[in-house]
C-alpha cells in the first residue's frame, strides 16, 4: 500500500472515532497563542487550570504587556519552564500591541517573529484561528506519524513536511487535532494498546505484535 493510500485510510478513520478539536482552553487569539506557549512539556489540563487564573488576573493584552514580571512567573510556575515562559508572553503580547494592533497575525512568516513562538505553535495557530492548512508536529503527532509508516523522520519540521504531501490540505489541521485523542486513547507512548487499535489492520508496527 503507497502511504498516500494508507494515509487516506487514516484520515477517514480517525474522522468516525474523534473530535477535530483543541483541548486547550482559549476565548480570544491571543488567549490561544499564549496557552499553547504554555503548552511545551506541559499537560493541556493543567495549562487550562493556569490560563483560568492567568486570564482573569490579566484580562487583556495591556494587563499583560504591563504586569509584573515576577507575579507573570508565579501565576505560570505549574506549567514548568516558567522564567522563560512568563517572559515570553510578555514580550509577545507587547510585540503584538506594538506591531499588530493587538492581533494575532495569520501568516506563518509573522508568527515565527514573535517571541517564543516556534513552527508548531505557529501552525496550531494557522488553522485554528484562520481555518489554514497546517500541521502541527507534536509528540503525539511524530510518535504516531512515525508508527504507522508515514513518515521515517522524529524532526518535528521533517515530520511537517512529509506529512503535507500525504494528507489533503482541508484535512491536515484537523487529524493532527485528532492525532492528539487517538494518542492519549491508544496509540500512547508506553504500552499502546495495538490490540483493540481500529488502525491495526494498516500499521506496520503494529501488525509486528
Amino acid at each position: 500500500m503507497r502511504k498516500k493510500e494508507r494515509a487516506a485510510l487514516i484520515v477517514e478513520a480517525l474522522k468516525e472515532h474523534y473530535p477535530a478539536s483543541c483541548s486547550l482552553v482559549a476565548r480570544k487569539d491571543y488567549e490561544l497563542l499564549f496557552a499553547t506557549r504554555l503548552s511545551a512539556q506541559c499537560t493541556d489540563a493543567r495549562v487550562n487550570v493556569v490560563t483560568k487564573e492567568l486570564f482573569s488576573r490579566w484580562d487583556s493584552l495591556e494587563a499583560i504587556a504591563g504586569a509584573d514580571l515576577s507575579e507573570l512567573m508565579e501565576v505560570v510556575k505549574p506549567c514548568g519552564l516558567y522564567r522563560v515562559k512568563a517572559m515570553d508572553i510578555q514580550k509577545c503580547a507587547q510585540a503584538l500591541l506594538e506591531n499588530h494592533e493587538g492581533k494575532v497575525p495569520d501568516t506563518m512568516e509573522e508568527l515565527l517573529k514573535l517571541p517564543g513562538v516556534g513552527r508548531k505553535t505557529a501552525n496550531l495557530i494557522l488553522g485554528d484561528l484562520f481555518g489554514k492548512p497546517a500541521i502541527v508536529a507534536d509528540t503525539h503527532c511524530i510518535r504516531i506519524s512515525g508508527r504507522l509508516g508515514l513518515t521515517k523522520s522524529k524532526d518535528p519540521y521533517q515530520v511537517e513536511m512529509d506529512l503535507k504531501k500525504l494528507i489533503a490540505p482541508a484535512d491536515q489541521n484537523d487529524t493532527c487535532h485528532r492525532f492528539v485523542h487517538f494518542g492519549r486513547d491508544i496509540c500512547t507512548a508506553r504500552s499502546p494498546k495495538c490490540t483493540a487499535c481500529f488502525l491495526l489492520d494498516i500499521c506496520p508496527q503494529g501488525q509486528g505484535k
